[in-house]
């Protein structure tokens, strides 16, 4: 267990969010004791709420302890070869009588790297399907296809955190650290503590907002139009980085002819943001030595959120805030393993080591380490919420691991009737969810504490994440899972319940490839808190700061793309005349299925809410706590008001990790991004209204 024996403490890391966070564990007396990890770099022994009660999810009394199988409509418990068997039957009946394509695969975020590859492989081995995608898409998948566009490489964080503190000004674009990152927000209070500037840019003022130097407040679903709106300025006050332009880009001409459609008047009126603030940004930005752009859900989480990304990204390479020490662009990944998790295999498009599927090269690779042929190999197949949306038509069968779309993806009721249509339902999960208790077959698996396997924070930074307790008997681990069931669809062999093993595996088919761990090993990464991706040998030190020298493009230059601002999907209209925007609160976690389990953290966040400004409020007669009814053309949501001076008075907030009548995601919008495939959580136009109590109907 590489448990220290002096202390009796093992070293490892958060289950949550892709900060990873470095922590100690210590089993005694029949509990787990979160011990903190002061030398691990990213957090510095910091934790948040959530990782310092993070063990109490390993109770067995909040979570499933034995498989459980549907008779009669009812789950009942279950012996594992009876739970297994019905799962390889359910799975090969939908292939047998639609088709291998009749059978889907759906992921999480927060699967270790070991299970991202090998379920991965086993849709495209052992089921021969290219129905895989994982709710990653709904996380940062804007983002990498911005990345991938302009860089040629998709890395959240091209540099360590620990440069931020050290840059001159950071752009913070639709992130609440405060909140959703605690321990992340120290690096931007050293930054201001060092002298540098932050800017903050979100609909809200939230705790993050606060502390900042500078409060862009613009309206839901126009960050692209404020990027643009900087970058004229930049141009037009003369403060373009010509030399770095034209050593290190291509197709400046473009985006800057697109960038001077947006003046800055024409930006305020698109935004609400005020001119004199968005000149104050630019000086901000440009005035200081070394800046830095970071971006998270709020511009990504739109139908433009690549082209939004985008334009954050020309803003840094037109004033050369790219690929030089301490500047650059990032990206906030959201989930624990977010970056790990859409590098090796899981997503719709991709092969392990970042490779493309319809990619000959990429095939004949992976074919290879698998010892298939590259011919039965699927291709691409269909995108989270398209996936999604197909179950009980194209797609009869599904096998779910580590997510809740019941209550985390968009236009959730809709969702929850394709999955109750379905002809067979797998989930394997640590806590019986939402999604779960609509199974036919429910497979109880361990957790981050009782298993071994590697993530990969925000940074790049590959991770170990240890055993430090054995799971309850009836418990196994979700490779042994697929291990079981691959033997039963025919395949004894490939598809190793070792993590270790199948690490080995990994390291070989990502060689050569965009992500290339093949330099990376179990041993290495604990020696040296970690190692960067990509690591092409053991003699290699790891890569914590792309692109200094080149871009990963063909030519090593990195490449402007000319974007123009357009309306959301669904803006506000006479009918539906208020934007509502969705996120995370301190106290909870996504969809909320383990945290919502943990005492403390119910205590300090106990249910739904709809944040609304008092000015609003005063328009429909709300008072706060009142009932609020939210409704959108998808579907109605109903949460007690928060009334608040710190969000616009055309907006309104929920944040998404409750089910029931609270569901936020039963409003949101399922538009897509044309590149990422990115659903539009961070806009949609609601109505509201007041919900009378019962003792006010009877007066």
């Amino acid at each position: 267990m590489n448990a220290d024996v002096t202390t009796g403490t093992v070293d490892t890391h958060c289950p949550y969010c892709s900060l990873q966070c470095g922590m100690s564990l210590r089993p005694e007396q029949g509990r787990v004791q979160v011990v903190e990890r002061p030398a691990f770099p990213v957090n510095r022994g910091a934790l948040c709420g959530k990782g310092r009660t993070a063990a109490e999810v390993l109770d067995q009394r909040v979570r499933l302890t034995e498989p459980l199988v549907r008779d009669r409509g009812t789950l009942r418990p279950a012996t594992w070869d009876e739970a297994l068997d019905r799962v390889a039957a359910g799975l090969d009946s939908a292939r047998s009588v639609y088709g291998d394509d009749a059978v889907g695969v759906f992921g999480g975020g927060g699967l270790t790297n070991e299970k991202a590859y090998a379920l991965g492989k086993f849709a495209r081995v052992a089921l021969g399907t290219s129905q895989i995608d994982y709710n990653g898409r709904f996380c940062m998948s804007s983002a990498a296809a911005a990345h991938g566009r302009a860089f040629g490489l998709d890395r959240g964080m091209p540099f360590p955190l620990a440069d931020v503190a050290r840059t001159g000004c950071v752009i913070l674009v639709g992130s609440n650290l405060a909140e959703t990152m605690p321990p992340a927000l120290r690096y931007l209070t050293e930054l201001r503590e060092n002298g540098g500037k932050l800017i903050v840019v979100d609909p809200r003022r939230t705790k993050t907002a606060e502390a900042a130097d500078l409060h862009l407040a613009p309206r839901p679903g126009t960050d692209l139009a404020l990027a643009l709106g900087l970058l004229h300025l930049v141009v037009a006050q003369g403060r373009t980085d010509e030399a770095f332009i034209a050593e290190r880009t291509t197709g400046w001409p473009e985006a800057r002819a697109a960038a001077m459609a947006h003046w800055p008047e024409l930006v305020e009126r698109i935004t609400g943001v005020p001119v004199p603030e968005l000149r104050e940004a630019v000086a901000m930005f440009c005035d200081a030595d070394s800046s830095m752009v970071l971006t998270a859900r709020g511009p990504e989480q739109q139908a433009k959120g690549t082209d939004t990304v985008g334009a954050w990204i020309n803003l840094c390479l037109a004033t050369g805030r790219a690929g030089r020490e301490l500047s650059g662009y990032g990206c906030l990944t959201g989930q624990g393993n977010g970056q790990g998790g859409r590098e090796h295999g899981q997503k719709a498009d991709q092969l392990p080591g970042y490779r493309k599927l319809d990619d000959p090269a990429a095939r004949e690779h992976v074919a290879a380490v698998w010892g298939v042929s590259p011919d039965s190999l699927p291709g691409p197949g269909r995108s989270a919420y398209e996936l999604l949306d197909a179950l009980g038509t194209d797609v009869r069968a599904l096998l779910l691991m580590g997510s809740n779309p019941v209550v985390s993806a968009p236009r959730a009721a809709h969702v929850e009737e394709r999955i109750r249509s379905l002809d067979f339902l797998a989930v394997a999960d640590v806590v019986l969810s939402e999604t779960a208790a609509l199974a036919d077959v429910v497979l109880p698996v361990t957790q981050w504490a009782e298993e071994t396997g590697t993530t990969t924070n925000l940074e790049g930074r590959v991770l170990l994440r240890r055993r430090a307790v054995d799971p309850p008997p009836g418990v196994r681990t979700d490779l042994a899972v697929l291990n079981g069931l691959a033997a039963r669809l025919g395949h004894e062999k490939g598809f190793p319940a070792d993590p270790e093993e199948v690490f080995e595996e990994l390291r070989r088919a990502s060689e050569g490839g965009a992500a290339d761990y093949s330099g990376i090993s179990y041993r290495r990464i604990a020696s040296e808190d970690g190692v960067f991706w990509p690591c092409p040998d053991e003699t290699h030190p790891g890569t914590p700061r792309l692109f200094l020298d080149r871009f990963a493009t063909p030519d090593g230059r990195a490449r402007f793309v000319p974007v123009s601002h357009r309306a959301s999907a669904e803006e506000a209209d006479a009918e539906y005349p208020v934007l509502l925007t969705t996120g995370r609160v301190l106290s909870q976690y996504q969809s909320g299925a383990q945290t919502r389990r943990v005492a403390e953290l119910n205590a300090a966040a106990p249910g739904p809410f709809v944040q609304i400004h008092p000015l609003l409020a005063e328009r429909y007669g709300i008072g706060e706590g009142d009932r609020v009814a939210v409704e959108s053309r998808r579907g109605r949501a109903v949460a007690p008001a928060r009334l608040t001076g710190t969000i616009r008075s055309d907006t309104v907030f929920m944040p998404f990790h409750w089910p029931g009548e609270g569901r936020a995601n039963t409003l949101t919008n399922p538009a897509l991004d044309p590149t990422s495939r990115m659903p539009e959580f961070k806009v949609c136009a609601v109505r509201l209204s007041r919900v009378a109590e019962a003792a006010e109907v009877a007066d």
